[in-house]
């Protein structure tokens, strides 16, 4: 079988995994993803009281694409990010060396960026080069990287000193723990050293940055910048804004990110769990109740995604999908399906993530792997994923 043909088919057999929280671990989800919901709807609702109609930016809720596609002979090409020889280009700070924190380094260095990666705890930053030196690897035995490993790794220097981590920045990415009062904490620190005009975008999976940022006398230049783990093989991140960002802000952390080879998505407005975690909480409710009703076993419920819709969708959206279901596209598809696209709904009710149901599904999962394997099973859809944006760098778009 050709190479190409070979690799192809690789990458198509295993599963297509949904953009993963990045956040609580699967037993701690529940709890903390309820308490979380709790408190950003309090602050969120607040922060647009005080602000009224500021909230609504003159801007539509949009999407664009990152780098520039070439076509050559019915083939598009997506290059990886391309690293500068401008030595001007200005460095990026990474506030946070986690597994989130240093994906962003490697994203940005990639892209050519100087990167300054800070972490409160020494020994979270000084294991951090080893393992994106490995990750790197990988990704150059895929073809992910234009410039040679070393190369990148170069560009990221840990630093222990916050002050000289956001010195002359252009950005600032926030990677810390998901609290309110540790945001609040750091977002004051990062207004007060870093440049005034850098952008301080946090990472957060569900607090609306008007939580952490109110006080700020810089709160115009802060947004929420939430990446798909890890952001180095899924490029979405999704830009929100509070209700004082400013507008240009949201542009320039826009171009940023697309600069740095990811797709970035904006939101108009505030949300709490912005648009992919509420995608995914919208799926995942129904998972668990199909599986709470009895109707099908964990497995089977999986493979619903992996085998069916999630192979269209890992080159299509939703909106897409329906427009090519139906002769005529969405409005035709509307008219046919609707109703029992409606019907299906009915009665639909949040699901309780009762501790009993979460168990059972645990349960059937512990069957089908060992809880000391996820670190390995890890490892292997980061892998698939890797093959995944090699084919798609060439898959033809038409």
């Amino acid at each position: 079988m050709p190479e190409r043909a070979q690799r192809l088919v690789d990458f198509l057999a295993p599963l297509y995994p949904l953009g993963a929280f990045h956040g609580p671990n699967s037993r701690q989800y529940p709890r903390r993803l309820r308490r979380k919901q709790q408190a950003a709807s309090t602050h969120l609702v607040a922060a647009h009281e005080r602000e009224g109609e500021r909230a609504r930016f003159g801007f539509a809720l949009r999407q664009r694409s990152g780098p520039t596609p070439v076509r050559q002979s019915g083939v598009v090409e997506v290059s990886a990010p391309q690293a500068t020889s401008d030595r001007s280009i200005q460095p990026v700070a990474v506030i946070g060396a986690g597994l989130i924190g240093r994906a962003w380094a490697i994203v940005f260095a990639r892209a050519g960026h100087p990167v300054r990666l800070h972490d409160a705890d020494a020994a979270t930053m000084a294991g951090s080069l080893a393992y994106i030196e490995e990750r790197l690897r990988e990704l150059a035995g895929f073809g992910l990287l234009n410039d040679p490993a070393q190369d990148v790794l170069s560009r990221i220097r840990c630093e222990p000193n916050l002050a000289d981590a956001l010195r002359d920045v252009v950005m600032v990415q926030e990677n810390i723990r998901e609290t309110v009062e540790a945001k609040i904490a750091i977002f004051a620190q990062l207004d007060a050293l870093a440049p005034p005009d850098a952008v301080l975008a946090s990472s957060t999976s569900w607090l609306p940055a008007s939580t952490f940022t109110s006080d700020l006398a810089g709160r115009a230049r802060c947004l929420v910048g939430h990446p798909t783990n890890p952001p180095y093989l899924v490029p979405l991140v999704e830009l929100c804004p509070a209700p004082w960002t400013d507008p240009k802000v949201m542009e320039r952390a826009h171009a940023l990110y697309a600069a740095a080879g990811q797709t970035p998505v904006s939101l108009s407005r505030e949300i709490p769990g912005f648009l992919l975690n509420r995608v995914q909480a919208a799926v995942l409710n129904e998972c668990f109740t199909l599986f709470e009703q009895g109707l099908a076993s964990a497995e089977d419920i999986d493979k619903v995604l992996k085998d069916g819709l999630a192979l269209r969708w890992s080159f299509m959206g939703p909106f897409e999908t329906i427009d090519l279901n139906a002769p005529a596209g969405v409005m035709d598809y509307a008219r046919r399906y609707g109703p029992q696209c409606r019907e299906t709904m009915v009665g639909v009710q949040p699901f309780s993530w009762a501790d009993d149901t979460v168990a059972r599904v645990d349960s059937e999962r512990r069957k089908q792997l060992d809880i000391g394997d996820i670190g390995t099973r890890s490892a292997w859809r980061d892998r698939r994923l890797m093959a995944l944006a090699a084919h798609k760098r060439t898959a033809p778009t038409a």
